[in-house]
């Protein structure tokens, strides 16, 4: 079989295998046929051996026929009274048809069986019989296809005429004539005797005359009633023949035609399987049989009038004179024909304009359509194509009629059109009428779509010889054996498709795949044939000093430098990996694995690519008209395990990617499990501080500050420990390196402002005057979370004395407005509150903040203090810094004095207060107040200078607290 017969493939179906409902109802008909053919087969043995008795004769051959009578009456008016459709009625008519042979051959019985006499000539049981057939002919006409116009209905006048007067010219011709002599006989038995052939002929005619107009709804039963009035009037027919009737005796082989014509017209609206009119008329061989039944209705008139014509021949040829009525009624036959043929020809002619006018119309229509109509040979052959074909393809119409559909067809589309075409015909056509197919289609524009741009490949426009390939998008319909293809241009369309999901997936500003892609790919690498290359590895790129170029020169300046950034780590990486942005100045790149199982070694090679990944970042910059900037890299490396997920090996690579700029930036980090266990132990940490504060976890403890003159203590400095439930004692620079919850941390600096005031009140009502002191960052101080009045109602509702309160200001951000700060403190020191400058010698803004900040008392740097016994580098700039700040008129305090050997060096250069180790280290409230009572600490003396060693002595009343 050739491609293109293979497109047209039909497969088999299989039946009614999905409706098990339909099957059973299937079965049940099938069973009731078999019963049906038993009885009736029952009833004509026993009719043809006589019953075994003269008087069951006649009883089964009056009373049975009565009974089978009775049962079509009753089974059709049950059925009309449970199916309200259309055909109601005509089941009605029936039901009193039968109802009326019923009481005939009941009233026929009685007289046989019951009376025992010969029924007479004219009795009650002919009116029942004469009843019979007018209903049974409304009832026809109630079942047939309704005409639509007058001349309908005149044609089905005259061809109802056509047959009955056919048939009554024969019958007259054989029989009736010899009938309609009275012999002797009274007008009402000549009449009579007329009555039931006359009947039965119109009967017979209005049969054939709608047999092949029958309307199509339940055809099954209508077309088995038909068959039931037929028996019943083929029997009656026979019955009239003055030789069978001279003869007739109830029960003989006669009365088997009627009984089984009156079960069948019972069986008729329920035995026979009824299906829907869809299912009707996908039917194949009903398809078949329609236009022999239509070459069949066609021929009815002419075959009546042949009728009539062999009736006339048959007198002519007996040397019988042509009766007067055969003469009249051939006449009128003939007469009918010729106003039939007449009308038929009107008619043809109106059909015809109206066909050529709908013909063009449709024409007009398809060839002025935008879309192209293909109708194809179930060999696959194009029959035609219309003229559009010309616009949306580039190739004339006549060029492509006569052309194998599948040539036309992009090969590597072809199996699924051949696979969706297949499954479209052996669906049904009632379920699914049409299909649509999405393909390339070979076009003749020569590599340029309809719209002037070149072709793209991702819009299925990769050119070749011959022409280039659209996507076109057809509805397909069956057409005689063949399908019908309306199709459309839709390579636009495509492309806009493809330009849509190329932009969901790609970073707007680089081009470069985004987070959404690039987890994708990861996922992709990690499965498959790559499941287990364990040389799979992700680096997390992210730019250190981004944020200043941004802040400096402006985000189109930064625009730029994300562009070459880009470029530069696109170009670095090889073809089968993936270099992605995942937002702001974050990179990443998917290394493949090579498939090699040394680990160690691929490890150092994904090392070594991403250290020529960083100088390469780190290289100076062009941007915004020529300045040169330079930013450093940050890359955390991450290698794929077994089993990994991609989300877990982006978050490896992102831990690892943090690490490098926490130690120092510019650097690359390989991910390590620990890393994660951190991770997991800060955000455990960080989610119990969350609730520390509620369940009281939080303790103060206060550290003095002591007079390097007299040894007394004349401040105390506040710092808050958190005690957790596990027991562990944290410092602030512990607790707060966990949690970046701003939140969190103002209510913890208003939790220690509020608490060191309380206290301090305490204390200084029981006569301990000693100021406390309270570090706050600058943007604490600023933060609307703190605002003026609540420092100065906290004073006065606590009833702290003015000047008991020390702020101790510990930030070194350059981002601080130091205006705003200033008038901060302004207010501050209005309330009586002092401020001191905490690590003063580590920040760059120091020096800054001293000339302009209100500042009371200067806190000189752990930094400082620690070296100043050993450096004398140190000793100079320590001072320098003290000699400055008493010409300021400020108050020194050295924090972290930890040795006796400290003491005395700041001493010396001037430091007029200290606090540490060397004197105690923080208290609780207990503890504190032992040492305020005795408010001195002995001072070191003259004692030789022991470098790194701890002092002698060390104060009994310090706790046992990790330093601050």
């Amino acid at each position: 079989m050739s491609a293109s017969g293979a497109v047209m493939v039909r497969s088999a179906v299989g039946g009614d295998a999905g409706h098990p409902g339909r099957d059973r109802q299937g079965i049940g008909s099938v069973f009731a046929q078999i019963a049906l053919g038993l009885i009736c087969a029952g009833y004509t043995t026993g009719a043809s051996l006589g019953w075994g008795s003269p008087e069951l004769a006649l009883f089964m051959g009056d009373f049975g026929l009565s009974v089978a009578a009775l049962t079509a009456a009753v089974s059709c008016f049950l059925y009309a009274r449970a199916h309200h459709g259309s055909d109601r009625p005509a089941w009605l008519l029936f039901a009193f048809s039968s109802f009326m042979a019923a009481a005939g051959n009941a009233v026929w019985g009685w007289y046989e069986v019951v009376l025992r006499t010969q029924v007479p000539d004219s009795s009650i049981a002919d009116v029942f019989f004469l009843l019979f057939a007018p209903p049974a002919v409304v009832g026809l006409l109630v079942l047939a296809k309704k005409p639509v116009t007058r001349a309908g209905w005149v044609c089905l006048a005259l061809d109802a005429w056509l047959i009955a007067g056919s048939l009554l010219t024969l019958s007259w011709s054989l029989a009736l004539a010899r009938t309609a002599q009275f012999d002797g006989e009274s007008v009402a038995q000549a009449a009579l005797s007329l009555a039931y052939p006359l009947l039965d002929i119109v009967l017979v005619s209005m049969v054939l005359a709608l047999h092949f107009r029958r309307s199509q709804a339940n055809r099954s039963a209508t077309n088995t009633a038909i068959a039931a009035l037929a028996l019943t009037v083929l029997c009656d027919a026979l019955f009239t023949s003055p030789l069978l009737r001279e003869n007739y005796a109830s029960g003989q082989l006669l009365d088997a035609g009627w009984f089984a014509g009156s079960l069948l017209l019972a069986y008729a609206p329920w035995g026979v399987r009824r299906l829907p009119d869809s299912t009707a008329t996908a039917r194949g061989p009903w398809l078949h049989s329609r236009p022999v039944a239509g070459s069949l209705a066609a021929l009815t008139p002419y075959l009546a009038a042949a009728v009539c014509t062999l009736g006339i021949l048959y007198n002519v040829v007996e040397g019988r004179r042509i009766d007067r009525v055969v003469v009249l009624t051939g006449c009128a036959v003939v007469l009918a024909l010729v106003v039939r043929q007449g009308i038929m020809l009107l008619d043809n002619i109106a059909l015809t304009h109206e066909l050529a006018h709908k013909e063009n119309h449709f024409r007009s229509l398809v060839q002025g359509s935008s879309d192209v109509i293909m109708i194809a040979a179930p060999t696959g052959i194009l029959r035609y194509v219309s003229p559009a074909a010309a616009g949306v393809y580039g190739r004339d119409a006549e060029e492509l009629i006569g052309s194998e559909l599948a040539s036309l067809i992009h090969p590597e589309d072809l199996g699924a059109v051949v696979h969706e075409v297949r499954r479209f015909l052996a669906a049904s056509p009632a379920e699914e009428p049409t299909t649509r197919i999405e393909c390339r289609f070979r076009s003749g524009h020569g590599g340029t779509s309809r719209s002037g741009g070149t072709s793209r490949p991702e819009a299925g426009g990769e050119a070749e010889s011959g022409g280039d390939w659209l996507n076109v998008e057809s509805t397909v319909n069956r057409h005689q054996g063949g399908l019908i293809f309306n199709s459309r241009d839709v390579t636009e369309r495509v492309r806009l498709q493809a330009q849509l999901q190329h932009n969901a997936e790609h970073d707007p500003l680089t081009d470069l795949p985004n987070r959404a892609l690039f987890t994708r790919r990861v996922r992709q690498a990690l499965g498959g044939r790559r499941a287990s290359d364990p040389g799979t590895a992700v680096l997390f790129i992210d730019l250190d000093g981004f944020k200043g170029v941004n802040d400096r020169l402006g985000h189109q300046a930064g625009d730029e430098l994300l562009v070459q950034a880009a470029r530069r780590l696109q170009e670095s990486v090889r073809a089968g990996d993936t270099a992605a942005r995942l937002g702001g100045d974050e990179f990443a790149a998917l290394i493949l694995g090579d498939g090699g199982r040394d680990q160690a070694a691929r490890e150092c090679q994904v090392q070594e690519i991403a250290d020529r990944l960083r100088l390469t970042l780190s290289q100076p910059y062009r941007v915004d008209g020529g300045n040169e900037v330079r930013v450093a890299a940050s890359i955390g490396v991450a290698f794929a395990e077994p089993g990994i997920e991609a989300g877990d090996l982006l978050r490896n690579a992102d831990l690892a990617m943090y690490r490098a700029k926490a130690a120092g930036k510019d650097r690359v980090e390989l991910y390590k499990p620990q890393m994660q266990a951190e991770v997991v132990r800060r955000t455990e940490l960080a989610a119990r501080l969350r609730t520390a504060l509620h369940d009281g976890e939080f303790a103060l403890l206060h550290q003095p500050v002591v007079d390097l003159a007299t040894g007394r203590i004349s401040a105390v400095s506040a710092q808050a420990r958190w005690r957790s439930t596990q027991g562990i004692l944290f410092t602030p620079a512990e607790y707060l390196r966990v949690t970046d919850d701003g939140e969190r941390t103002a209510e913890l600096g208003r939790w220690l402002l509020e608490e060191a005031v309380e206290q301090a009140a305490e204390r200084a009502g029981i006569g301990h005057r000693a100021p406390v002191s309270i570090r706050l960052s600058a943007r604490r101080l600023l933060d609307r979370s703190l605002p003026l009045g609540s420092v100065e109602s906290l004073l006065t509702r606590h009833g702290l004395a003015s000047g008991s309160l020390i702020i101790e200001l510990a930030d070194s951000d350059p981002r601080t407005s130091l205006d705003e700060l200033e008038q901060r403190l302004v207010t501050l020191r209005r309330l009586g509150v002092r401020i001191a400058l905490d690590g003063f010698g580590s920040g760059h803004v120091a020096i800054d903040a001293l000339r302009r900040l209100p500042v009371d008392i200067l806190k000189l740097d752990r930094g400082l203090v620690e070296g100043v016994v050993e450096s004398a580098r140190l000793r100079k700039i320590t001072r320098g810094v003290l000699r400055i700040a008493g010409e300021l008129g400020m108050q020194t305090v050295a924090e972290g004095v930890d040795v006796p050997e400290q003491v005395l060096a700041l001493r010396a250069m001037g430091c007029s207060h200290a606090q540490g180790m060397a004197f105690s280290g923080p208290l609780d409230e207990y503890r504190l107040r032992r040492a305020l009572v005795r408010d001195e600490y002995p001072l070191p003396g003259t004692v030789p200078v022991r470098v790194g060693n701890r002092p002698p002595f060390r104060s009994n009343t310090e706790t046992p607290v990790p330093p601050t």
